[in-house]
């Protein structure tokens, strides 16, 4: 019956998206349909909005957006973004890099709008050949590449902890899948609608290229390498290259002013919000526990269980909590080595992660690039359930050939 129950809450959920509602409007349904049909008590229902409203992993949320917004403008205003696009273009001379190689880079600073940033670049390389929901498709399924295997996030720290691996094992183990989410995003979104080839006639300055893309992306740069060496915030890490990129690039005072009020973007804090709320009232419903007992009724091999159960675990939690809960006990319920599942399991939670209303970058970028959260699913499906299957082949070779 819980499962029924959540079954309901996202059915809600997809079908106030598809009638065009707003993001925060439907995920906020969502959580209030969740709140009665779980009998959370009025008192326990206000205290888990009070706590995803006033927690700091929301509250620093927004400080990163509204920093990374702040650079995003500055960069903007001096060019950055269309010299790093040319410098890329001219350097490569292919439009699938610009499209896929610099959401991937930039997709490693863990902000939801980190895409915005690369969404300019994609759009600058193939706004004619691609509409405008395409560009957003592509943006944000490249953008988030390298959560599917960099042990420098949240959800795969504590994955790599909990399996008892190293993260060298477990960089190179998913290798075949990243190259299977790159490829499949190329095959999906960009094959017989971009050509390789810009147009435009080959380098010769490659010196010049490259000083292009480091002097254009050098703040991304910088912030991405200050948190993965220095271990540093983000927050933090953005307001110092800010004051940095402010006294290098000569912003006047009144420059800055301007950028101060125009950084601030109500609508993505409300829809962070909202999410956050629905994400709350998921955990308290306890859900989650019942997807083990509903999947183990299913005549199929233990390790496709827990396929089953970290994918739509995923989709309804997120990818910290199905990984708290139930990586523990599928390491210990499947015979044999445990790099390969663990492999499968990470690569399944991250393609979950593309689908789920509770992720936050997905709602965020829906929302900028005016695409509905339906249509980016629905466009991301084809890549999404490509990886299932390679994923699955990939674990099952694994196992028979090599071990």
């Amino acid at each position: 019956m819980s499962i029924v129950k959540l079954f309901i809450v996202f059915i809600l959920v997809m079908f106030l998206v598809a009638k065009k509602q707003p993001i925060h409007i439907a995920v906020t349904a969502g959580a209030a349909v969740t709140w009665l049909l779980y009998d959370i008590s009025a008192v326990d229902g206000i205290l888990l909005i009070t706590k995803a409203c006033t927690s700091w992993n929301t509250f620093s949320l927004i400080i990163v957006m509204y920093i990374i917004t702040f650079l995003q403008k500055m960069m903007g205003q001096r060019g950055a973004i269309h010299r790093a696009q040319k410098g890329l273009s001219s350097l490569f001379n292919n439009n699938w890099v610009n499209c896929a190689a610099a959401p991937i880079f930039i997709g490693m600073l863990p902000t939801p709008n980190a895409a915005f940033i690369a969404g300019d670049i994609v759009k600058a390389s193939a706004s004619e050949y691609l509409e405008y929901d395409d560009i957003a498709v592509t943006t944000t399924y490249f953008r988030h590449v390298s959560e599917s295997f960099m042990p420098t996030y949240n959800a795969t720290i504590l994955a790599i902890s909990l399996a008892g691996v190293s993260a060298g094992e477990f960089v190179v183990g998913m290798l075949p899948v990243v190259v299977c989410i790159i490829a499949s995003g190329c095959f999906w979104f960009l094959y017989g609608k971009v050509p390789m080839a810009t147009g435009e006639p080959a380098s010769t300055n490659k010196g010049k290229d490259l000083k292009d893309i480091f002097i254009g992306l050098w703040p991304i740069l910088s912030v991405i390498l200050m948190a993965v060496i220095l271990k540093m915030e983000i927050y933090v890490a953005g307001a110092f290259i800010v004051c940095i990129y402010a006294f290098v690039s000569k912003f006047s005072a009144s420059e800055l002013i301007l950028f101060f009020r125009s950084s601030l973007q109500p609508k993505l804090y409300i829809n962070t919000l909202a999410v956050m709320i629905l994400k709350e009232f998921i955990m308290a419903s306890n859900a989650i526990h019942a997807l083990p007992d509903f999947f183990a009724q299913f005549p199929i091999p233990t390790f496709l269980i827990f396929t089953l159960i970290f994918f739509f675990g995923s989709i309804i939690s997120g990818s910290q909590a199905i990984i708290s809960l139930c990586l523990p006990v599928a390491m210990a319920s499947v015979p044999g080595p445990g790099l390969p599942l663990f492999c499968l399991l990470m690569g399944i939670t991250y393609v979950g992660m593309q689908m789920s209303p509770t992720h936050v970058c997905l709602t965020l970028i829906a929302d900028y690039f005016g695409i509905s959260f339906g249509d980016l699913i629905k466009k991301t499906l084809p890549a999404v359930l490509t990886t299932v299957v390679f994923t699955v082949i990939y674990y099952i070779l694994w196992t028979n050939l090599l071990y």
